[in-house]
């Protein structure tokens, strides 16, 4: 139930030591979704038992985020980053930003420039930058801050649907409302497993006689 770069990084464990964590790990991928908070608590005991492991911080702070736990999120990533060298940007800048702290946020965006090779990744971190712009009051850049050669109707990437719905979303904060629902049925025309409520906000924006 791991990934074989878990399992390759606790065999420095002790076997049996080694067995009680990646089991509490199973779980904690297991339950991330559907109870986040239970999830960190499997995540919690395993870093108890083998806080020297990155993998093991990282699963921390990556569960720590779902269940909310900002501060937590953003200490152990930032360990795990030290121990593994991934960086997790978009997910640490986005706590950040929980945290009340946009300029930080924009800072890590930056930092991250040339170390961020997913684009999966990438585009959530020009998504959270969007977000600290917005939080900052800086309606126009925060536009700005989406637009890119993958900002194109006719493109579906993976990532298209969450990427059009943001800018709309941010099209809307700034008061540009018919350009909004246009992206917004964009991002409705992109999201084949329906993640988004992009058709109902273009709905709500859009005039009713």
């Amino acid at each position: 139930m791991l990934d074989p770069e878990v399992k390759q990084e606790l065999r420095g464990l002790p076997k049996g030591l080694a067995e009680i964590v990646g089991r509490h790990l199973a779980a904690a991928g297991l339950l991330i979704d559907a109870e986040p908070e239970l999830a960190l608590e499997h995540a919690r005991y395993a870093r108890t038992k083998a806080a020297r492991v990155g993998v093991v911080r990282e699963a921390a702070g990556l569960t720590a985020y779902f269940a909310g736990e900002w501060a937590e999120a953003l200490s152990e990533l930032r360990a795990a980053r030290r121990m593994t060298g991934n960086g997790h940007f978009a997910i640490m800048a986005d706590c950040e930003r929980a945290l009340g702290r946009p300029e930080r946020a924009l800072d890590l965006a930056k930092e991250s420039q040339g170390s961020v090779t997913d684009p999966d990744e990438a585009v959530e971190l020009r998504i959270v930058a969007a977000g600290a712009r917005r939080d900052m009051g800086q309606l126009d850049a925060a536009v700005v801050a989406l637009q890119g050669d993958d900002l194109d109707p006719k493109r579906k990437d993976p990532w298209s649907a969450r990427l059009f719905y943001a800018y709309a979303d941010n099209l809307a904060a700034a008061g540009r409302t018919e350009e909004a629902v246009t992206w917004f049925l964009n991002a409705a025309q992109a999201d084949d497993d329906n993640e988004t409520d992009a058709a109902e906000r273009a709905f709500d924006l859009s005039p009713q006689d």
